[in-house]
């Protein structure tokens, strides 16, 4: 593991949700508290780790509660059918341990389906937490308009089990996940090296076509997952990185049309992790509204 997966491991600690291990990170307040916990949502195929530079800038004035879902990052993976709706169970669990009954949602890549998913169960009566506000950010919301980067077809094609050892290695994956940053960004090697160490802990990377059936089951449940995203009452802040390959611009443009209240923060020269590829500016977009 590197010094940079070190420092995020020691920032939080395991708890066994729905009799699995689940890394979580419970970050306090900085300075007074303005607004309800914020629950962070992350995407495929990397972890919470994405937020480790933003994380601090994001707890001003608010408890921030991250985890890994399960088979990612640092909880535990086993070899089993994964869902995008037993991540969002993992989420209801979590908010329920930490006595949380009031959020805020930021969600990123496949975070604003399991977001859409706690959003259909909020609305339906099903969750009797409250949302008191959201962040979306560079994610499948609308699958008419994605455009699959070929290693999600690969992975989509590949038969729903584990793979055997050495079939998919460092630097392949890596090149996927950089294929999807803006050829503006400078991504440093020891991020790099730590998605690695995160995505491969416990042999994950094996896993990752068991993990990319979140593909069709977005698919088949859009129904279900997408018009919360966009009709939830609560205020709604749409952040994009508009060199984002898989999740385009035009994501972004039909929700902000469909959203004509919220606001939206457009960044150029940024691709699908505005988090990892531009922390500042990202942290720059959510302030800019207070």
């Amino acid at each position: 593991m590197s010094s940079l997966v070190d420092a995020w491991r020691d920032r939080g600690s395991e708890r066994i949700l729905h009799g699995h291990r689940v890394f979580t990170v419970d970050v306090a307040a900085v300075g007074p508290t303005t607004a309800p916990p914020l629950l962070v949502l992350h995407g495929f195929p990397t972890s919470s780790f994405d937020f480790h530079r933003v994380v601090d800038g994001l707890a001003a004035g608010r408890r921030v509660v991250l985890f890994d879902y399960l088979g990612f990052g640092l909880s535990a993976k086993p070899d089993r059918p994964y869902r995008l709706v037993d991540q969002a169970d993992l989420a209801v669990a979590l908010a329920a341990e930490l006595g949380i009954d009031r959020l805020g949602l930021l969600t990123h890549d496949i975070g604003d389906t399991v977001g859409g998913e706690l959003l259909a169960r909020q609305l339906e009566g099903s969750w009797d937490t409250e949302v008191t506000d959201r962040v979306v950010t560079n994610g499948t919301v609308f699958m008419d308009l994605v455009h699959l980067s070929d290693g999600q077809k690969l992975l989509e094609a590949l038969p729903d089990e584990r793979l055997a050892p050495g079939v998919l290695d460092r630097d392949g994956v890596l090149a996927g996940l950089s294929a999807t940053f803006s050829p503006s960004s400078d991504v440093g090697a020891d991020e790099l090296d730590a998605q690695w160490a995160l995505i491969s802990a416990e042999d994950g990377e094996r896993l990752l076509p068991r993990l990319a059936r979140y593909i069709e089951e977005r698919r088949r449940l859009e129904a279900r997952f997408t018009p919360p995203i966009v009709d939830h009452p609560s205020p709604l802040v749409v952040v994009w990185g508009i060199d984002d390959p898989i999740a385009v611009p035009a994501m972004a443009d039909r929700l902000a049309a469909a959203r004509p209240d919220a606001r939206v923060v457009r960044l150029d020269g940024v691709g699908h992790y505005p988090m990892v590829e531009a922390p500042e500016r990202f942290l720059e977009a959510l302030a800019a509204g207070d």
